[in-house]
């Protein structure tokens, strides 16, 4: 059975080149990675070629949950595009394309099963939200 395809898009107003090193550098992602206030990501690791290996520690500032969002790199396009098989084995890629007004990044990927599908939409596009006011702000 097919999961559904969710996608989240935005259009950060800098450069291509400066979008993809704060999309994959360990210590832009640890600024930028949550989707609320209320959570953080106080570790990052990526190993960014193909067959390599991201991991996020995901974690409520409180301390009462968090998790370790990872998986592997299939396919990586400096400045277009990378696509990843995430730990659970559901499909994740991200597109990135310079458009007026900035850059336009596009993220595509399998819903999981344990969530509303429009609840993972939010999540997602609220943690791309944040990544373009961290970019932007920086």
């Amino acid at each position: 059975m097919s999961k559904p395809i969710v996608t989240v898009e935005t259009v950060v107003n800098s450069t291509i080149d400066k979008v993809w090193n704060f999309w994959t550098s360990p210590e832009h992602i640890k600024q930028w990675n949550n989707a609320s206030d209320d959570w953080h990501t106080p570790q990052s690791t990526i190993d960014l070629k193909v067959g390599g290996k991201f991991t996020s520690r995901m974690e409520a500032k409180d301390g009462s949950f968090g998790f370790d969002f990872w998986g592997i790199y299939n396919e990586i396009l400096p400045n277009e595009k990378i696509a990843c098989t995430l730990g659970d084995g559901r499909k994740w890629d991200t597109y990135f394309s310079v458009v007026d007004g900035g850059v336009k990044v596009v993220e595509k990927f399998e819903a999981e099963g344990e969530n509303p599908v429009e609840m993972q939409q939010t999540g997602w596009q609220m943690i791309l939200n944040n990544f373009k006011k961290y970019v932007e702000a920086n």
